[in-house]
């Protein structure tokens, strides 16, 4: 496979360099759109990863990456760097595609995400990508990690930030609920929870699975500062407004909540939990991608 190149790509330095708030922010969600194009055609080119939950979190990346985290992708174990876990690590294509776009390795190694012996495993692993902050796949142990950091950060005296990606299958496991409440007794101030919340998981929907609402109340009744309403995760505008929250807060740990919908951005795979992880036949490929490439377009018409 090989990367598209019908599509308008954006110069990923010209974000970075952007100072215009309004431009940045129609850029970021331009790049988030144009890597659900780059995700979809890999994993209909390699038969394999998770269309679903990647999509959902496309906008969240975009602004981690873009706008929120201080990295270095000459230096990418750079002590001072801001940590990011990604703990839904079936989402790692998108993840990819991110880093990629960031600048610490070619988009073109895409063509090799899930193939023997390649860097870019089915799930993030921080032994072949050094930009990647921790192995991550097995859902539950994300936040226990992040929290690790965190509290590491608050020992040393340092200034990092470090974030967490959850979703509703981690929230589904009790190692998660542990870190929840080891959080609230340790308080680490620069910890940042995540929730890319789209209520969809492998064997259906999370309702009928385990019922997690109302999320954000029981985030802040174990005692976690948390944002005092729910973002569209897939707005990039949003998203930066619950940054600037974020960054008025004292106390810590902090927790936001994103509504997102898995499969977003193709009408019949948004909130199906069929398109979690399955392959990708032709019809739905050609059907899928026109609908991504139309909302790549409408991208300046919504500023």
């Amino acid at each position: 496979m090989a990367l598209r190149q019908d599509i308008e790509r954006i110069d990923p330095a010209a974000i970075l360099a952007e100072t215009d708030p309004d431009k940045k922010r129609q850029q970021m969600q331009y790049l988030a759109r144009q890597c659900r194009v780059d995700v979809w055609d890999t994993i209909y080119d390699l038969q394999t990863g998770h269309w679903g939950g990647a999509s959902s979190a496309a906008e969240l990346l975009a602004v981690l990456y873009f706008h929120m985290l201080n990295v270095r992708t000459e230096e990418p174990r750079w002590p001072g760097r801001d940590r990011l876990v990604l703990s839904k690590g079936h989402a790692s294509c998108m993840y990819y595609a991110m880093l990629a776009n960031r600048g610490f390795f070619p988009l073109s190694r895409l063509c090799t995400f899930r193939r023997l012996h390649s860097d870019l495993q089915g799930h993030p692993c921080m032994v072949k990508l050094p930009c990647v902050d921790m192995s991550t796949g097995s859902l539950g142990h994300g936040l226990s990690v992040g929290l690790g950091m965190a509290m590491a950060a608050q020992a040393l005296k340092a200034r990092y930030r470090t974030f967490v990606i959850v979703g509703d299958g981690c929230l589904n496991e009790g190692q998660t609920w542990e870190a929840i409440m080891a959080g609230a007794k340790f308080r680490p101030h620069r910890l940042v929870l995540m929730v890319d919340y789209n209520k969809v998981q492998l064997d259906g929907p999370s309702e009928a699975i385990m019922p997690m609402d109302p999320l954000a109340e029981k985030l802040k009744a174990f005692g976690w500062n948390t944002a005092p309403r729910l973002y569209d995760g897939h707005r990039v505008g949003e998203i930066l407004q619950s940054w600037e929250w974020i960054q008025t807060q004292e106390a810590g740990p902090v927790a936001v909540v994103y509504q997102t919908h898995k499969g977003h951005g193709i009408s019949f795979t948004s909130d199906q939990s069929r398109w979690h992880g399955c392959p990708i036949d032709r019809e739905s490929y050609v059907r899928g991608r026109a609908e991504l490439i139309q909302a790549l377009k409408n991208t300046e018409a919504e500023s």
